[in-house]
């Protein structure tokens, strides 16, 4: 929980304050001191008398009542002071930078709990422990630098990681990112980074609060609660950009099924990111400039303009913008004629607007205009200005500050010359602007946010499905695989559409199927998991010979436990499945099916419940969507028809943990028609 004594509290005491500033509590309390706070400030050191010019408190008996308190001291320790704070000195919030807890030992993980049950018994916040503290408009409480200048124009930012927060301040500030809160929330044993969002959402005030917020995590405790109050808050208007670190393939469980092997806690990182409506971000300079970019009014359209005196950067940034569904429109015309008669010869207008390494800063401002009031096609300018060292730039930045100030376009500046443009850069920054020193980062910065999903909306169930029934037979079933049967009743229960299927597992039953059969047909055996891998399945099958004979065939497969025999269709082959990661619950995915599944490995996920819209999205963002559309004379399949098999999917696992797996795969698909020709569903006690 955050309260009001945590956010802005009138008095603060910090134990374990000391005259060392090369200590936690001695430069947490100096931070403190020269900081923006002006309540009470207190220092509880029972070996000094003064500490940095203040009383010292000698124990918790002698301090007044006191608000906030940051804990600096053994982690044993921790407990008892606590406990007297908050019982006899209505302490309402508590932030413990110290270590030593679950982070180190089971005795750590007890003391830790047992904070955890004082702060809840009392009412008290909790932050930490094992972290670097709280930076607030009204106190910097860190002991830790750098110590941005806070402006609730900039972002707020919430780290799982004491260290890493520093780091991607450090990235940020040399940019020109500014902050407004900076939460290091350690080992989350009441807090974590989704509780402190919590409060963002339901504190947010139009016009107050910051419009961005950027997160770093390293365990995403309450996927659910992370999903909530960022849709919210990026429906308010809001940004987020994250960083989810730790979620490797190395890390992902063995699995049996197609969908198992694709599955692991990335995966379900980027379905929750996706449905929440966050950018993503794998590393400190992308989130910094992802947020940076996100500072910027947004974007009327996709077209950039790219001003520039060097022909290299440009280039490189076209390239990713395109890359990532940008455009760098050529401009052409008597407009663009006429601005080249402004700028000196071999000069290109054409966009890159390229004004050669001799343009000064008034063509610039001529250059920044045309594409402000003239060239209506462009929604954004980037302008890459550095120096070989030949004289100041001091007049080109000056211009491109009052452009900055004054264009309804958003400019992107790229000042590369850090080191040899420093006083200059440095004297653009201090005026309040960013700087995006990499032009290629820049661009992969403006097409992340640009593509960015909109938090999804929840869609209605399709009708006609029997979620009771498909309850009944997962309680029914053992865990591990279902039958054939029980399979086929669950799709049934949904709706989704399946190819007809018989049965074998005796001489007896096949001759009573062959004299049905409806050739040609295909041929799987029923036991082993990967029937491909072991001769399991045989198609185009057009007579009774044959079937007796692969029969036989299969009967020699260890696990046999039967065939399956089932017309044979042609078309797209497809694929659709799910998984359940615990916390996260189902994640879905769909792509290009039979042997492809795992080779191409062209694959979109989604996280349960999954809407039309975003049945329609997964699909979109295939590579294989051409070949789905149609290409070259064949025919394609109906989209609308797979986001049907899809939504039924999700509907399928809503009210069911105890599906672990779900594999459909092939579906074949021809136009409209869409049929399931395997399916297989793994039940397990599900793990939350």
């Amino acid at each position: 929980m955050v309260n009001r004594q945590l956010i802005d509290p009138e008095s603060i005491v910090v134990v374990g304050a000391s005259n060392n500033i090369t200590k936690p509590g001695g430069k947490l309390f100096h931070n403190l001191r020269s900081g923006t706070f002006h309540g009470e400030l207190y220092a509880l050191n029972p070996k000094e008398e003064v500490v940095q010019g203040l009383r010292s408190y000698r124990g918790v008996s002698e301090l007044p009542q006191t608000d906030l308190a940051f804990l600096a001291v053994p982690a044993k320790l921790c407990l008892k002071i606590i406990v007297e704070l908050a019982k006899n000195k209505g302490t309402r919030a508590f932030i413990i930078i110290s270590a030593g807890f679950g982070e180190e030992n089971e005795e750590g993980m007890h003391i830790e709990r047992e904070i955890v049950k004082v702060c809840e018994t009392y009412g008290a916040a909790l932050v930490g422990p094992n972290c670097i503290g709280v930076m607030t408009p009204s106190y910097q409480g860190v002991f830790t630098l750098p110590i941005p200048q806070l402006d609730s124009g900039g972002c707020d930012f919430i780290s799982g990681s004491g260290a890493t927060a520093v780091f991607i301040m450090e990235a940020g500030l040399q940019k020109g990112l500014r902050f407004n809160h900076v939460f290091s929330v350690g080992n989350s044993a009441q807090m974590g980074v989704e509780d402190v969002l919590q409060h963002f959402d339901e504190t947010f005030r139009e016009g107050r609060s910051s419009r961005v917020k950027i997160l770093y995590f390293e365990t995403i405790r309450d996927p659910g609660k992370l999903l909530r109050h960022a849709s919210s808050l990026i429906r308010k208007g809001c940004r987020i950009a994250a960083i989810k670190a730790g979620t490797t393939a190395a890390g992902s469980r063995a699995a049996t099924s197609h969908t198992g092997a694709m599955a692991n806690p990335d995966t379900a990182v980027d379905a929750l990111f996706r449905k929440a409506g966050i950018v993503r971000c794998e590393g400190r300079e992308e989130l910094t400039t992802v947020a940076s970019v996100m500072l910027y009014p947004t974007m009327q359209g996709r077209n950039l303009a790219i001003i520039t005196h060097a022909g290299g950067p440009a280039v490189m940034l076209t390239d990713v913008l395109a890359q990532g569904g940008m455009d760098v429109p050529r401009l052409e015309g008597p407009d663009v004629n006429r601005l080249l008669t402004k700028l000196f010869p071999g000069s290109s207008a054409s966009n890159p607007i390229d004004m050669l390494a001799t343009g000064n800063a008034e063509q610039l401002g001529i250059c920044i205009d045309f594409c402000e009031t003239v060239f209506s096609e462009v929604d954004g300018i980037v302008v890459i200005f550095g120096t070989p060292g030949l004289s100041p730039v001091f007049d080109v930045y000056q211009v491109l500050h009052e452009k900055m100030e004054l264009c309804r376009k958003p400019i992107y500046p790229v000042l590369p010359s850090v080191t040899t443009a420093m006083e200059e850069v440095q004297d653009f920054l201090a005026r309040g602007h960013v700087n995006f020193p990499d032009e290629v980062l820049l661009g992969k910065a403006l097409t992340k946010v640009y593509n960015a999903n909109a938090p999804a909306v929840e869609g209605q169930r399709p009708s006609g499905i029997n979620i009771r029934k498909i309850s009944e037979l997962i309680r029914a079933s053992g865990e591990g695989y279902l039958s054939p049967g029980s399979t086929g009743k669950i799709l049934d229960a949904c709706g989704i559409p399946r190819v007809e299927e018989w049965i074998a597992k005796d001489e007896a039953s096949l001759g009573r199927l062959i004299q049905q059969a409806v050739y040609p047909v295909v041929m799987k055996v029923i036991g082993p998991v990967h029937k491909s891998d072991v001769g399991g399945v045989v198609p185009d099958i057009r007579d009774e010979r044959a079937m007796i004979f692969h029969f036989q065939q299969m009967k020699k497969i260890e696990g046999f436990a039967g065939v399956l025999v089932q017309p044979m269709l042609q078309g797209i082959e497809l694929f659709a499945g799910a998984t359940y990661e615990p916390s996260f619950g189902h994640i879905l995915f769909c792509g290009m099916g039979g042997i492809y599944v795992e080779v191409m490995k062209d694959i979109a996920t989604g996280m349960s419940p999954v809407s039309r819209s975003e049945a329609i999205q997964m699909i979109r963002s295939l590579r294989g969507l051409p070949l789905l559309e149609g290409f070259r004379g064949q025919a394609g399949i109906s989209i609308e028809a797979f986001a049907e098999i899809i939504v039924r999917l999700s509907a399928m696992l809503e009210g069911s943990p105890g599906i672990a797996e779900v594999d459909l795969n092939p579906v074949i698909g021809k136009g409209k028609q869409l049929m399931v020709v395997d399916a297989r569903i793994r039940t397990k006690k599900p793990v939350v």
